[in-house]
């Protein structure tokens, strides 16, 4: 009996508009419908989980009212924190050209490390004003972020953007006659769909204050910090040092230890957060 042989034949890169429609000077962009899709995916998902008895103690003492705003919320840090950052990591060098620069979104650039500080301080406000543990706010809306990072790395795959180094794996996809590692593709497997499997699964039960928190930086700064290795860094950056350390890697090194660090914290506390102020 002969064996059977797989062969693969490398895929040449599709060349997507990044539009979808124009009416007039206006247009939809298929990255902008990603970050729809993205806040759309969380507010179901938490809503499905607000004030749900059967799982996680931490869903209790939320109602489906609170989430729209904690979405508001989280969508504010990630836009003004997401450009924020590329501008201070990436883009540094053309903001102090032309401070402008920081408002001309529609060039592009949005990081996903500033998003993640914007939403930490946009959490710690909701926090705040609402009586609420911050590490209860965060516990609860990572298990739904992954999905957004999912939709945003197919955006930036739409727009022919991030992609890895020449390679000769047979999933290499051919962009501009080279055979490049889909990197944006491997982001939305790792960063999103695995990551956000692997939280679903374990915030569906309590578990101690920040440990779910925890084991979001931790998977996603692994799964980054892995990727960079195979994706071209910014032309701008290059390697920083060691001529393969990426400016992605340097930011998500913390996240790892961070990560680490808040898992054997939350362990050995075995605090379990969801309470509310003035509720027992």
């Amino acid at each position: 009996m002969r064996a059977t042989v797989i062969h693969f034949e490398a895929m040449n890169y599709p060349e997507i508009s990044p539009i979808i429609f124009s009416i007039g000077n206006f247009s939809v962009r298929w990255y902008s419908l990603m970050y729809v899709l993205g806040f759309a995916s969380a507010w179901y998902l938490l809503r499905r989980r607000a004030g749900r008895t059967d799982g996680a103690r931490l869903f209790v003492n939320w109602h489906k009212d609170d989430v729209e705003d904690l979405i508001f919320f989280a969508a504010l840090g990630v836009i003004i924190g997401g450009r924020v950052g590329y501008v201070f990591f990436y883009g540094f060098e053309q903001f102090i050209a032309s401070p402008l620069y920081l408002f001309m979104i529609h060039k592009g650039g949005m990081s996903f490390h500033g998003g993640l500080i914007g939403v930490i301080a946009a959490m710690a406000y909701f926090a705040k004003t609402r009586g609420r543990h911050w590490m209860d706010v965060t516990d609860f809306i990572v298990p739904a972020t992954p999905l957004g990072l999912f939709f945003g790395r197919i955006g930036n795959f739409i727009n022919g953007e991030l992609w890895g180094k020449p390679t000769d794996v047979p999933w290499g996809i051919i962009y501009n006659g080279q055979k490049l590692h889909p990197s944006q593709l491997y982001e939305a497997l790792l960063e999103g769909l695995v990551l956000f499997v692997m939280l679903w699964i374990y915030s569906a039960r309590t578990r101690p204050r920040m440990a779910v928190s925890g084991l979001f930086l931790l998977g996603y700064g692994t799964f980054r910090f892995i990727i960079e290795f195979v994706r071209v860094p910014d032309a701008d950056k290059g390697y920083l040092f060691l001529g393969w350390v990426t400016m992605g890697q340097i930011l998500s090194a913390p996240m790892i230890l961070a990560g680490a660090l808040m898992l054997i914290v939350a362990y050995r506390s075995r605090v379990i957060g969801g309470e509310v102020a003035g509720q027992a």
